[in-house]
């Protein structure tokens, strides 16, 4: 094959978690798009995993839906296992299954704090051990998806922020305890962007977003379309020196 012609992601192996919808869709539709096999993770959206891999499929890529809780160490080890027997050695992870509900102090409950911890964070940490244990001898990489929530802090967001805030804590430490293993351990922070779940609660037309775009230099809110490049550079051998960032996706929101 020419090397000018020659795909981003060749022969690499990804697992993108909470891929049904959103982010996670389009991120798993750009792996896929730049040549790697892609495992389309999701907990309960069935329909809607089927139909990114139907897309993905259709032109021309190799992909898989296979549903599991990231939450549950025996979810994430079928995960892992599924993707081995399909496609052979993981090569990158993309940590995006993600969860969150704003309230203030006082709404805050013991259920809605392990819901979003135990998704968000333990989640993240399970599906790395798993990927760590089958990345080959070249390494890998690991993409956490952040948020901008830990830089400009909303009101209400305690636990959310909380959460986004150890992935951020995880991906420096994960980076340094990684590293001579060759795997690199990055993170993606997106600002606001328009999802099924961002118009499900309540963000899309609000204050809130009125709000937001007036102090983002960009002047709008993000698309899945305007992150699922990012994480094809770190997946990809372009950034082999970059390990330990976190890459600001927020159209200059700080």
């Amino acid at each position: 094959m020419n090397v000018y012609n020659m795909k981003k992601l060749q022969n690499k192996v990804a697992v993108v978690t909470g891929a049904s919808k959103g982010i996670g869709a389009g991120i798993a539709k750009s792996l896929a798009a730049e040549g790697a096999a892609v495992v389309v993770n999701y907990a309960s959206a069935k329909e809607g995993a089927e139909k990114v891999v139907e897309e993905i499929v259709s032109a021309g890529g190799k992909a898989l839906a296979v549903q599991g809780d990231v939450s549950k160490a025996v979810d994430v080890e079928r995960l892992f296992a599924e993707t081995e027997a399909a496609f052979g050695n993981v090569n990158v992870l993309v940590n995006n299954a993600g969860v969150y509900q704003f309230g203030t102090l006082e709404q805050i409950t013991e259920d809605e704090f392990h819901r979003q911890f135990n998704i968000n964070v333990l989640g993240l940490l399970l599906a790395t051990q798993g990927a760590v244990k089958r990345f080959g001898d070249n390494g890998g990489s690991v993409i956490n998806i952040g948020s901008t929530a830990t830089r400009i802090t909303p009101p209400g967001s305690s636990v959310y922020t909380g959460t986004k805030g150890a992935v951020d804590s995880i991906t420096q430490v994960l980076s340094k305890e990684l590293g001579p293993k060759n795997i690199r351990v990055n993170s993606i922070n997106p600002g606001m962007v328009e999802t099924e779940g961002t118009h499900a609660a309540g963000f899309i037309g609000s204050d809130f977003q009125t709000d937001l775009v007036k102090t983002t230099p960009l002047g709008r809110i993000g698309q899945p379309d305007d992150i699922a490049p990012i994480a094809v550079f770190l997946a990809s051998d372009d950034s082999r020196w970059l390990t330990g960032e976190t890459i600001i996706a927020s159209g200059g929101v700080r």
